[in-house]
């Protein structure tokens, strides 16, 4: 089972003892005298708070209790209203978006939000945030029109706008217009929880909103009614993957995220102790490529790579149980809108000989290809390593730079620093919204007239029964191209603690609407 740096584990064993020390067990949960608490195990320190900035799940986990946007994802992914009164009247043209707010929504601060809020912070999503960038180049203006008005005219028809301000990574927050600055330093939202303290390498803590403005609708996915049962979340990071198994199975947390695939057996045999949970089509891993310097700037090298690795075995390392994986080379699962097998022969070829081939016709001389991976992911680590080594056995120089996960996402912004990272997203039902490759200024940076084409046709598209075929051209310029590799699909691994009631398994966990037993 594969361990973290020494660091880590010192970090997450002061983790757990602390908690001890304060009396945070499972049986009572209290943080503090007289309040529930969950204590909710993570995978790492997140590298900021500003929910907008960056599409590290983590910081998306924690929070999305404390902002909300205007429109987010039901249990079947539909999109829904949150902060929107109601779907927005859209022209005929599909040019301008009139969203209606609902009345009476209170901020963090005590005051009520108004269209204003909205305006600044869409603003700001589209200065500071991957995901906004690429928006703002279709987006025209964006005003108010009265105190819960707000109008968005695009330039052109875009068919993703809805997901793109619904999609909770990267999150296109609404946050108090007076809060506003980069950094952030201070974090006032409407969600059902505030933000109350952060202590680095021991905690995030959030607080019930007494305040909070919740909907009508039944709860549904990240829809409908939030209702903040429990009056603190706490969330630690235990960068280890086997101290967060041990911590769940001591009782030290009610939840603990993205387990390795091989405590499952362990976690089966302690049910009274522990629950396991599978989040089903939890994601995608997948490799990326820098294409603006290094080694991997030319096309013709990286479709020796692609030709070199195996998928299947990949997947094998990194998850070991057949429940857990899914080795295909379509990026949307069949049956859903976007399923297309264009471009899928050239997946999981594994072909040493035929790579060597093609990277010696493309001009390849033995540069370094190095690869960019963390051990907070342990999936991410044991993929790499069978990465490296199928890549050596078609002639690259492949080397493996393991680094902290904040470290990763600093030098994947440079790219004189790495020629691959690994990494993952969630399987989400827009193509727009990930991975963020297919946006613009993405770490890789790939652009190319053919992307631009595709992506176009794509998304000025309205017709959504249109839409999927156009997909499909666009698998095809990404498996022609290689900005990055979709390695499979995967479902995750992790615990809560059987005084945890009502959590609903999604892939960005939450918890609003759960309780403790008891």
């Amino acid at each position: 089972m594969t361990r973290g740096p020494s660091i880590h584990r010192r970090t997450a064993l002061a983790t757990l003892a602390a908690l001890g020390a304060a009396g945070a067990g499972l049986g009572t949960a209290h943080a503090q005298a007289g309040k529930s608490a969950l204590n909710l195990a993570m995978v790492a320190e997140p590298p900021t708070l500003d929910i907008m900035s960056t599409p590290a799940d983590l910081v998306c986990i924690i929070m999305q209790h404390v902002y909300e946007p205007l429109f987010t994802f039901d249990a079947k992914a539909a999109i829904v209203p949150m902060l929107a009164e109601s779907m927005p009247k859209i022209s005929a043209d599909g040019k301008l978006y009139n969203i209606t707010l609902r009345k009476g929504v209170k901020l963090h601060s005590g005051r009520d939000l108004d269209a204003e809020d909205v305006v600044a912070s869409l603003k700001r999503w589209m200065e500071v945030s991957p995901r906004g960038k690429s928006v703002a180049a279709q987006v025209d203006s964006i005003a108010a029109k009265g105190p819960n008005q707000v109008d968005i005219s695009m330039k052109n028809a875009y068919a993703p706008l809805l997901s793109q301000l619904a999609m909770a990574s990267g999150m296109a927050g609404i946050m108090a217009k007076e809060s506003l600055a980069t950094p952030l330093r201070e974090y006032v939202g409407t969600g059902p929880y505030r933000f109350k303290e952060r202590r680095p390498d021991q905690y995030v803590l959030l607080t019930r909103f007494d305040a909070y403005s919740a909907r009508s609708e039944a709860p549904s996915g990240y829809g409908g009614k939030r209702t903040a049962v429990v009056e603190e979340l706490r969330f630690v990071p235990v960068p280890n993957a086997n101290t967060r198994v041990e911590g769940a199975l001591a009782g030290q947390f009610h939840y603990a995220d993205l387990l390795p695939i091989e405590a499952l057996g362990r976690l089966e045999k302690a049910k009274d102790k522990v629950v396991p949970i599978m989040t089903p089509s939890f994601g995608f891993p997948y490799l990326v490529f820098n294409t603006r310097d290094g080694s991997m700037a030319q096309k013709a090298v990286r479709q020796a790579v692609r030709t070199a690795i195996g998928q299947g075995e990949m997947l094998a390392a990194g998850f070991g149980d057949t429940r857990f994986f899914i080795a295909e080379g379509n990026h949307f699962p069949k049956g859903t809108p976007f399923y297309s097998a264009v471009g899928t022969d050239l997946y999981n070829e594994r072909d040493a000989k035929k790579a060597k081939s093609q990277a010696d016709q493309a001009g390849y001389k033995g540069e370094p290809v190095r690869i960019l991976t963390s051990r907070q992911y342990d999936f991410h680590y044991n993929m790499a390593l069978i990465m490296a080594e199928q890549l050596k056995r078609a002639g690259f120089k492949a080397e493996l730079n393991v680094v902290e996960w904040a470290t990763l996402l600093q030098r994947r912004a440079d790219p004189k620093l790495w020629d691959i990272y690994i990494t993952h997203s969630g399987q989400f039902p827009e193509p727009m919204l990930s991975p963020p490759q297919l946006g613009d200024g993405a770490p890789g940076w790939w652009t190319s007239p053919a992307k631009q084409e595709a992506l176009s046709a794509l998304n000025q598209e309205p017709n959504p029964a249109k839409r999927g075929p156009l997909w499909g051209k666009v698998q095809q310029v990404v498996y022609d191209e290689v900005p990055y590799i979709n390695v499979g699909k995967f479902a995750s691994l992790s615990a809560r603690a059987p005084s945890l009631q009502n959590y609903t398994p999604f892939t960005y966990p939450f918890f609003w609407n759960t309780s403790l037993k008891g």
